[in-house]
């Protein structure tokens, strides 16, 4: 499953998803996590009420399950959970590698309904109805 955080300095979850100067992607399973590659959106971030900024932030997080913000904004959440991204807000800054650490032992348990959903992003839905004789 692939996860997308937010962030300003590339370690922490620290920024609102419109503002986020970077969008670093990880895959995560039960055996581990890695990081696969780091947007840089650079320019102007600052809120603005400018919706054409989303467009590429969506785009980069077109293939993960999750993304974990420090803030959203409600037009952004419903863009977001369109493409069937599941938004998480963290409390405050929080290290991405401890995230991905909590992430893990989650999903060696037993995760909650949202999780199971969130990682069948992606994968063929197979219906196997038996005929009825």
């Amino acid at each position: 499953m692939r996860v997308a955080f937010a962030t300003q300095d590339k370690e922490r979850v620290d920024a609102h998803f419109g503002w986020a100067r970077y969008i670093a992607i990880y895959d995560i399973d039960t055996r581990g996590y890695r990081y696969l590659e780091t947007y840089d959106f650079g320019g102007e971030m600052a809120e603005d009420g400018n919706e054409d900024k989303l467009a590429p932030k969506l785009e980069a997080i077109k293939d993960v399950a999750i993304v974990y913000v420090a803030a959203i904004g409600g037009s952004a959440a419903a863009r977001v959970v369109a493409t069937k991204i599941h938004p998480v807000k963290v409390a405050g800054p929080e290290p991405i590698l401890d995230i991905l650490d909590k992430l893990q032992d989650v999903l060696k348990g037993t995760p909650p309904p949202w999780l199971r959903k969130a990682l069948a992003k992606g994968e063929e839905r197979n219906f196997d109805f038996e005929e009825e004789a």
